[in-house]
């Protein structure tokens, strides 16, 4: 992978993270490192998930793959966050 692949991965992880951080109510106490990784993996998940139901190649924006990634994201996000707030204190 290029550094611009890796540079462009980080970016749309951080979009998507923050938009699955906006998603679920409440304050979530965790890093800014944690929401890009989350968003990243969500990204990658979304992509397969709507590869795997033939909808990732879409004419025009894939609606459909955007919100399985954001989905994807905000229960990555739930999730961690609620285990991440229970162990630092």
């Amino acid at each position: 992978m290029e550094v611009s692949g890796i540079l462009t991965a980080i970016i749309f992880g951080l979009i998507i993270g923050a938009l699955g951080r906006l998603v679920v109510p409440g304050k979530q106490n965790i890093p800014i490192w944690l929401t890009i990784l989350i968003g990243v993996l969500a990204a990658l998940l979304g992509t397969i998930v709507a590869g795997a139901f033939g909808v990732a190649e879409t004419p025009g924006i894939d609606w459909i793959e955007l919100a399985l990634q954001i989905g994807f994201a905000a229960i990555g996000v739930a999730v961690v966050a609620g285990t991440y707030g229970r162990r630092r204190h």
